[in-house]
């Protein structure tokens, strides 16, 4: 029987590249969005035209009780997840003075509060199947160093990563892994930066390029793999040499 991962925001971007690269692993892929409906379909035809299983499920990240509803029914129907990627987020960038109450309570409570909203459905049922499980997490390297125009996010970033180091402690004991991805400057194809914003960040990596989308999906491929079974409670930073 096929192990099954559920995937957050995999209607575009590094979620989307994550899922096709998962599938090709061997994987059953649960392909979650929000709105991006037409995305989603895009990547469960992708995933099925290659021979893939797949299904999506939507709902919003967070939405609590709405998580918990459809995650709870899904795994009813189908059974337990043998691995989550956390991947969905939103970004309200600006000065911190700037920032209004709303941009900074609809990042917190959508990238941060995912941990919970997402996982907590999730890690019960994934330990009675007893055979491990792979969680990851991703965050940001504004996460790790804090970004200019990003208070909001780069706290919530943090905040996943501390979440992830400690349910690694949680549950290890049971053979799930739990690691957090940190991405540096990612070329997903939808950047949203000023011009002289790209200028000064491409300026801090030393590769002078910007990540791959499927760089990304390597790593992820790697650590949800038999042989990353050794690696948990790691931040593990793609960021071409910025930090």
């Amino acid at each position: 029987m096929k192990r099954t991962v559920l995937i957050t925001g995999a209607s575009k971007g590094i979620g989307k590249a994550i899922a096709l690269k998962l599938s090709q692993d061997g994987f059953n892929i649960v392909v979650h969005y929000h709105s991006d409906k037409p995305g989603a379909l895009d990547t469960l035809n992708r995933i099925k035209q290659s021979g893939g299983e797949a299904r999506l499920l939507q709902f919003d990240i967070s939405h609590r009780s709405q998580c918990q509803q459809i995650i709870e029914a899904d795994i009813e129907q189908y059974g337990a997840y043998y691995g989550v990627i956390n991947n969905a987020g939103i970004i309200r960038d600006g000065a911190f003075p700037a920032l209004t109450e709303n941009d900074w309570q609809d990042v917190i409570h959508t990238d941060l509060d995912s941990f919970y909203n997402v996982l907590h459905p999730c890690v019960m049922p994934m330990i009675g199947l007893r055979s491990g499980g792979r969680i990851i997490v991703i965050s940001s390297v504004s996460g790790i160093v804090g970004n200019r125009g990003q208070v909001n996010y780069s706290a919530a970033k943090a905040g996943l990563i501390g979440a992830t180091k400690a349910l690694a402690l949680e549950l290890a004991k049971r053979k799930i892994t739990v690691n957090c991805i940190a991405p540096g400057l990612i070329d997903t194809g939808i950047l949203d930066m000023e011009p002289i914003a790209l200028q000064e960040a491409m300026k801090m990596i030393p590769l002078k390029r910007m990540g791959q989308i499927d760089e990304v999906a390597g790593l992820a491929s790697y650590l949800m793999s038999d042989i990353a079974g050794y690696v948990t409670r790691q931040v593990i930073s793609i960021n071409g040499g910025m930090i």
